[in-house]
């Protein structure tokens, strides 16, 4: 009994902190100015097929590409250890304890026309680059900002690995390749969907970056709903059913990536 009284503080908060803005965001979603059950907001969400198509685009190519440099970085940190591997931790983990805006607004610095890139590149006599202000950059400054949680959950899940696997796999005859296809990666594929997780949901709802580092030339689904919110535009039913759509997709995916490694954390030896 006195257990659950411990919990009732955090289920009172989760209340009012995340039942409630969901359901406020449902309320609005299906209702007009006026209060009035319609589907019109969704219907209006059909001229901005091009901004969810951009924004699941990019979030996706920034996923494949933390993968891409997340996955050996983990494998990396499982398999050394001591002094270098303090140090290589220390190094990811240390952006992450610079405030996020600060993050985004060093890579302008970095990009812009006349920033520190484009001065290396004119000073040993190559052409200037125009990367800022385009959907490359954002890309850029979503691997930047969320690689680490592509990093961390990989390192977890190859870090407590039994290796006794991997001696078996190499004692039947296995090599590198086969080792790594057939042991190691199917036991750290829960490490690598929730990284997928972690980095696909805040890039495909991120606003601040696109802003940045796009220059509102590449509008996201982020930069809509607060739009909606914030904006000239101010329409705060449009927007919530924008964050609801949103939403049932993110959980769909999620729940399809979840789907996909049942199962797949076995090794496979033969």
């Amino acid at each position: 009994m006195k257990s659950k009284g411990i919990a009732i503080p955090y289920v009172v908060w989760m209340a009012i902190f995340v039942v409630a803005p969901l359901i406020l965001v449902v309320v609005y979603a299906i209702t007009n100015r006026d209060g009035s059950l319609t589907a019109e907001n969704f219907a209006s969400m059909t001229q901005y097929a091009s901004v969810f198509g951009r924004s699941f685009l990019l979030a996706f190519v920034a996923t494949v590409v933390c993968i891409l440099l997340g996955y050996p970085m983990a494998y990396f940190l499982a398999r050394e250890r001591g002094r270098l591997r303090q140090m290589a931790t220390m190094l990811i983990m240390l952006p992450m304890w610079m405030n996020f805006l600060l993050r985004t607004y060093s890579w302008v610095f970095l990009l812009e026309r006349n920033g520190f890139f484009n001065t290396l590149l004119e000073t040993v006599g190559l052409p200037k680059l125009d990367i800022i202000d385009t959907q490359a950059a954002v890309v850029l400054g979503m691997v930047y900002n969320f690689l680490p949680f592509m990093v961390l959950p990989i390192f977890s899940v190859i870090e407590k690995m039994d290796h006794r696997l991997i001696e078996a796999a190499q004692d039947l005859g296995a090599n590198s390749a086969q080792v790594f296809r057939r042991v190691i990666f199917p036991l750290s594929l829960p490490g690598v969907l929730s990284g997928v997780t972690m980095v696909f949901i805040p890039s495909v709802s991120t606003f601040v970056i696109s802003r940045l580092l796009g220059g509102g030339k590449s509008l996201l689904l982020g930069d809509l709903i607060e739009m909606q919110f914030l904006g000239s535009a101010y329409n705060p039913h449009l927007g919530s059913a924008i964050s609801l759509v949103m939403m049932v997709i993110v959980l769909v995916c999620m729940g399809v990536m979840n789907r996909f490694g049942e199962g797949e954390g076995e090794a496979v030896v033969l």
